[in-house]
């Protein structure tokens, strides 16, 4: 089961194309060790501002950490608990505040993050395996749950693991499982030369 893109603009790479974000699990699927260090060491070779690598995630397998694995799905919201209780990974990324070479600011950090979030999807992709990241979480219990400092900023939970069929979620995601993706036209958010000038 996979999604197909209903208003691609040209052929992109099939890694890209076919990484999208299922809500559909297989609880009884974990991943294997080798699959789940390869996709973060891609994360790990993301691009970042003078090579900082101001991302820290929090890694939860319920195969090796079932307390860490509930304490992170007890930080979700009740909606996305009812998909991402079947994940066999749950992790969360967080950003840093200042560059660790002199302590300056660092306003580049959340953006290098999901650098390498994105880097860690496409492994995921690669491999076989589905993610699904989430903005739905409580930030402070996130912090509570696993000692996150104040000067690192949580971003985004993801779910990980293998993909499963749709009957394994509840009826109410069942749309958004089986609907195209779609995306706004290029020239709405690509632009030539100048603010607002769509690309051609």
């Amino acid at each position: 089961m996979s999604q197909t893109r209903g208003n691609a603009a040209t052929e992109i790479h099939e890694l890209i194309a076919s990484r999208w974000s299922p809500r559909a699990f297989d609880a009884s699927r974990p991943v294997e060790r080798e699959k789940l260090l390869a996709c973060l060491e891609a994360a790990r070779w993301a691009p970042s501002c003078f090579g900082d690598e101001p991302w820290r995630f929090i890694v939860c397998d319920k195969a090796t950490d079932d307390d860490a694995w509930q304490r992170m799905l007890d930080c979700l919201t009740p909606k996305n608990r009812l998909w991402a209780q079947h994940a066999p990974v749950l992790l969360l990324s967080c950003a840093g505040s200042s560059f660790r070479a002199n302590g300056n600011p660092n306003r580049w950090a959340q953006y290098d993050t999901g650098a390498a979030a994105v880097s860690l999807c496409l492994q995921a992709t690669a491999l076989g395996l589905a993610s699904h990241q989430m903005g739905g979480f409580d930030i402070e219990k996130a912090r509570s749950a696993f000692n996150i400092p104040d000067d690192h900023q949580p971003m985004a939970a993801m779910a990980l693991g293998y993909q499963a069929g749709i009957e394994t979620l509840d009826a109410t995601f069942h749309g958004l499982e089986l609907g195209d993706r779609q995306r706004q036209p290029l020239g709405d958010t690509f632009f030539t030369g100048r603010w607002g000038e769509p690309l051609a």
